[in-house]
């Protein structure tokens, strides 16, 4: 094998994980939370910024709040999913610069000190760490519901502020009974990679 990765983990990771469409009620603790960000925390980003932002939408008022934002057909599966996630860019991500990239630290005036440029680093960045936010929710034993069929302005003017930028909401827990569509098909290696 060329991977270095045991072939179980690549299947929970990969190959056999699944985006979730119904859960069991097995709670998701805290401190499972907890333990996949203090996984997916290292995953990298430019210049080691941490623009992604986590509300943990718990309570049954702020659940409410949250599945009228979310389109029709993602309101069931919010409304009973164990925990739901809103995943948010932080656009002031570069106050924490001096501290996260201490080989560089002027790359917070140098780089950012213009809100257009912040936001376009804060939602690539925050995109790449929610997507290592999910595989840290698969290698915790759940599964992960993300989705962005959601009203983001509702769910900014709800949860947030006017310097985050919601990405997307995702529900976690333990797949219940027919969780997932059927496999869809991916392309093949030939179809996306080209030398020159």
């Amino acid at each position: 094998m060329s991977l270095v990765l045991d072939p179980t983990a690549q299947d929970l990771l990969f190959r056999e994980a699944r985006t979730a469409n119904t859960f069991t009620d097995e709670p998701v603790t805290d401190e499972q939370v907890q333990a996949i960000y203090d996984l997916v925390k290292y995953g990298p980003t430019a210049f080691n910024q941490t623009p992604l932002r986590i509300t943990l939408v718990r309570s049954a008022e702020a659940r409410e709040r949250l599945v009228q934002h979310m389109a029709e057909g993602n309101q069931p599966k919010t409304a009973t999913a164990p925990l739901v996630a809103i995943l948010s860019a932080d656009n002031e991500f570069h106050q924490e610069l001096p501290t996260l990239f201490p080989a560089f630290p002027q790359a917070k005036e140098l780089f950012f000190s213009e809100r257009p440029a912040r936001e376009g680093a804060a939602a690539l960045n925050a995109a790449l760490q929610a997507a290592y936010f999910i595989i840290g929710v698969r290698a915790a034993g759940l599964a992960a519901g993300p989705m962005t069929g959601v009203d983001f302005e509702g769910v900014r003017k709800e949860f947030l502020d006017d310097d985050h930028t919601p990405l997307m909401v995702v529900n976690i827990g333990k797949p219940g009974e027919g969780a997932s569509y059927p496999r869809s098909p991916r392309l093949a290696y030939d179809e996306v990679v080209t030398t020159v």
